[in-house]
Formats: structure tokens, sequence, C-alpha cells
């Protein structure tokens, strides 16, 4: 397992946003986090990538303890998001956002920097030319020179994924990455999801168009009112009639 997630809660004064969730993340699968509007999704994302410490409950990544850490100590550990509404860097390029990502994983400090050592500039060069792998990984490698705003919005949901992947994460949470996309541009990033599960690394998405998780997820967990009221396989989950009702409403008898 890469992920244990152990009696969540996220408690914001009398509302319980997360409550006693629990599951287990196996290595190399692409799992989705679904449920109504308000189920809790995104709070639990919070807390899993240090946004939000949790109430009570507890965090492990590869046995080792976050519960509590901050968010960029998560992110050195290995785990990488993105998020609902896009957060690019819109005055910078395309290849800046995405160096970085990189420069999270940068040897060098602020004094080589300042100085612009030999071995800085090596590090500078090494962290461009990564940027613009992870740039062609995504497809938007064309755009590198491009300002960030100005990209289409669909290409600016890449860069996001792109300059995550720059971190070098192990686990990858995706935050509605299908959200506003076009049908053809939804086929493209599912191609995506799963080429970057190829690549060997675990990802988590948060998603509300039931094509995208049910063709490219191994495993969905289903929250309701902050609770886990399911999980299982894509088909398990398709006929689970708790997750029919949350969705759906429960038929009345007349």
């Amino acid at each position: 397992m890469i992920l244990e997630v152990r009696a969540l809660t996220k408690a914001f004064g009398g509302l319980k946003a997360v409550e006693e969730v629990g599951f287990k993340v196996k290595r190399g699968i692409i799992l989705s986090i679904i449920g109504p509007n308000g189920a809790g999704k995104t709070t639990l994302f919070n807390c899993l990538t240090g946004v939000l410490s949790p109430t009570k409950g507890q965090v492990l990544f590869e046995e080792g303890d976050i519960t509590h850490k901050q968010a960029y100590k998560i992110t050195a550990k290995g785990i990488a998001r993105t998020f609902q509404n896009i957060r690019v860097f819109g005055s910078m390029t395309v290849l800046e956002n995405v160096m970085i990502g990189q420069h999270t994983r940068s040897k060098e400090g602020l004094f080589t920097a300042i100085l612009g050592t030999n071995r800085f500039r090596r590090e500078e060069d090494e962290i461009k030319s990564k940027a613009l792998e992870y740039l062609e990984f995504v497809g938007i490698q064309d755009y590198s020179d491009t300002l960030a705003e100005n990209l289409p919005y669909g290409d600016q949901k890449r860069l996001e994924i792109a300059r995550a992947l720059a971190t070098e994460p192990k686990l990858l949470l995706l935050d509605e990455p299908a959200a506003g996309m076009n049908p053809q541009e939804t086929m493209e990033l599912m191609k995506l999801i799963r080429r970057i599960r190829e690549w060997g690394k675990t990802v988590i998405i948060i998603e509300h168009d039931m094509k995208v998780v049910m063709g490219i997820s191994d495993w969905i967990i289903v929250l309701d009112h902050g609770v886990k009221i399911a999980e299982g396989t894509p088909n398990e989950i398709q006929n689970n009639p708790y997750v029919i009702e949350a969705y759906l409403g429960k038929e009345e008898v007349v």
C-alpha cells in the first residue's frame, strides 16, 4: 500500500465535513473518489496534502505518518496535487511554471543562486531540460514560451498536471481534472491519466464526470455527507444501491 487513511475526521465547528473515513490505496492504481456536491471530497484531499489539518484520524504515506505535516513537507515526501480551480502563474511562461515544480527537488540553495556558480547553472539547465520533458509528456511542449494565462483552458489543466509531475511525485492527486473540458479534451485527458499510471505513478482523482470515472478507475470510493458509503470496482459501484440512492434519492413508497 502506498497510502492508508485511518478514521479521518475534519470538523469545522459543529459541522463534520469528513467523518471517520478510512481506506487503503494500492501502489500503481487509479482511484476515484466520487459523491454528490458537499460530500467532503475536496476537504479530504486538503487533509491528505496538508492544506488542512485533520481534527482526528491518521494519514500514512509509505507507512510514515504525515497527518499534521505542512504541505511543502508532504510534497517533498512524494505527493503532488492539482486544484479544482486552475492555479497557474499566468504572468509566467508555460516552461517557467513547470520549472517551479522542479525547483522543489533543487539541491542548490539561495547562496549559490545569488553567486551564479557553475554548479547552480548546471542544475538550472537540468531543471529546464526536465521541465521540457514534462511538457512533452502532457502534450503542450509547443507552448513552452507562451504566457500561461494565454493558454486555452484545457491546456492550462495540462500545465497544472505537468507542474505537479515536475515535483516527481509517487502519488498524484487530481481535483476535478475534467471540469470545463469539451468531449475531445476529456478523451485526451483520460489517455493522459492512463499514461501517468503506466509511468509508475499512483493516481487519485476527484471527478463528477462518470464516463471518466468508470472509464479509467481501478477502484472507486464513494462519499456522502462526509461519510464513506461504498468502495469497490467500477462495476460494483454502478450496481450499489447505497450509491444509487445517494445520487438519485430514495424512492418514496406511496
